[in-house]
């Protein structure tokens, strides 16, 4: 209880409090600009978190992250345009209000189902993670080594519409990750003669090369090849009253949509690689079918809203519960925050509750207040936020270049990371145009060290023994699946690619027939 009320008072100190607000009210404003999402923004950020306290730096990137969640919602109400690819179900609803001049009710009904998925998804991480933790500490090496196996291939589809490509683009993170010195024999590994390279890839310019820089690439692409042209939000709102307020009885009414959709994102959030943009989709339709009134989803109903909210923020907390349990990052976001516990000298995992069992209840009482400040800040700040939504491209980018530039260089004062940032970005370019997934590339980068550690140990321990896994029951398992995941897939692409060429074929036969 001792350490438990010393976390909760470290997280109310005025620091803690101060860059929770910051952290949610920069997140608010990173999420409403189109093309900019929570990942980028704690890719961005990690970098500032270098002067602050490990507490500190943990609740405002948390605080970002849930900020960026909500702010998805406010392009996707105004503008048609997602913020952030999990609002997309809340565009079908919410723009036909801001049409007919609810776009200030829609926002709030975002942001209230946001809160409430959020808060209750927190709650379920307090209360289930150490426990889950406790039993995680029984885990030996090859049950690690096993498990970020299957983390690995079950990511690979993330971002991606062939899950081979994400399998080989995993591949080729783990790779890049076992860049620098070898830890058994401490000899450099792929470095190539270069000296910058035998400490090893930093996260901070390979992740903001990857999502940020390459993002930049394909936006001004797209802003050149439209001709500079850009869609103008609909800010006007209603001066009716029941225009603009959302009434209890309104947000009541979907109490039952937003608990469905906040078990939802707790149930998809849990489980890693799956993400809140199925969380949203999914608890989508699961309200459209329950609904009473199915006719009025995609014309403008607040419970089309409340299920997409509800679902996509509650991903957020139920993310960690994989990262703190297991060490093993359920998304994008948590993947960029346990590079943030690395950088501050943690490793997620079941041994963070017991080595850091202060800080670990600190950052509850952050994400706690995190949800709070989520409701005040959107609140008030709902209109100033809704103006993100118009700044102009030419004035964003040079700004988010610039941030990206020094983002990179700060981390270890080196303009060989910019370097990095530099060849990062054009991979993470290619790899978006080719359909390769870069959050699989980036999730394989983070997890090849621990992945080649519980492997080394096991390899050791047992004596260089080759039947070394078959001697526990549950890596045994975790390997099956994980071979049977791998086979599958390849079996489907070649099997797709038969399917192909005989269609291919098919076509070409009538077409030689007709032509006779």
């Amino acid at each position: 209880m001792e350490m438990i009320f010393a976390g909760l008072m470290d997280s109310i100190s005025p620091a803690s409090l101060m860059f929770v607000v910051v952290g949610v009210a920069i997140g608010v404003l990173v999420g409403a600009i189109p093309g900019i999402n929570g990942p980028m923004a704690i890719a961005l950020f990690i970098p500032i978190t270098y002067y602050m306290t490990p507490l500190t730096a943990i609740g405002f990137l948390v605080g970002l992250n849930k900020g960026a969640f909500f702010g998805g919602a406010v392009s996707a109400v105004l503008l048609r345009t997602p913020g952030t690819p999990e609002a997309a179900a809340t565009a079908w609803d919410g723009y036909p209000l801001t049409q007919q001049g609810k776009g200030e009710k829609a926002l709030r009904m975002a942001l209230y189902s946001s809160v409430a998925g959020d808060f209750l998804s927190t709650i379920v991480l307090v209360v289930i993670a150490a426990p889950l933790a406790a039993v995680a500490l029984f885990m030996g090496p090859a049950e690690i080594f096993a498990l970020i196996s299957v983390a690995l291939t079950v990511i690979a589809g993330i971002g991606t519409t062939s899950i081979s490509r994400g399998l080989i683009a995993a591949g080729l993170g783990i790779t890049v990750g076992l860049i620098g010195t070898e830890p058994v024999t401490a000899l450099p590994r792929l470095a190539f003669d270069i000296y910058q390279l035998e400490g090893g890839l930093s996260l901070i310019p390979v992740a903001i090369g990857l999502l940020a820089f390459s993002e930049i690439i394909i936006q001004m692409e797209r802003f050149t090849g439209k001709g500079g042209g850009a869609e103008h939000a609909a800010t006007v709102f209603s001066s009716k009253r029941e225009d603009r307020l959302l009434s209890l009885k309104e947000f009541f009414s979907n109490a039952r949509t937003l608990l469905r959709g906040t078990l939802i994102g707790i149930g998809v959030g849990a489980m890693p690689g799956l993400g809140a943009p199925v969380a949203s989709f999914m608890s989508y339709d699961q309200a459209m079918k329950r609904s009473k009134q199915k006719d009025q989803f995609g014309k403008g109903a607040l419970e089309g809203i409340g299920a997409s909210e509800s679902a996509n923020s509650s991903v957020v907390a139920a993310s960690l519960i994989p990262l703190f349990v297991l060490g093993i990052p359920g998304n994008l976001a948590a993947a960029m925050l346990m590079g943030a516990f690395m950088i501050h000298g943690m490793q997620p995992g079941p041994l963070l509750f017991k080595e850091n069992a202060q800080l670990m209840y600190g950052i509850y009482g952050s994400l706690l207040l995190a949800s709070g400040f989520l409701l005040v800040v959107g609140r008030f700040g709902m209109r100033w936020f809704c103006k993100a939504v118009n700044i102009p491209s030419l004035i964003l980018y040079p700004i988010v270049v610039f941030t990206c530039i020094m983002g990179s260089y700060l981390g270890r004062s080196s303009m060989f990371d910019v370097v990095v940032m530099l060849v990062f970005s054009f991979v993470g370019y290619f790899m978006r145009k080719f359909d390769y997934s870069y959050v699989a590339f980036l999730i394989g980068f983070i997890l090849a060290p621990e992945w080649e550690r519980a492997l080394q140990q096991v390899v050791i321990i047992s004596q260089h023994d080759t039947y070394m896994f078959f001697q526990r029951p549950v890596a045994v398992a975790l390997m099956v699946l994980t071979f049977f995941v791998v086979a599958r897939t390849f079996w489907g692409s070649i099997h797709a690619g038969r399917k192909k060429r005989a269609a291919e074929a098919a076509v070409a036969a009538v077409g030689q027939h007709k032509g006779d």
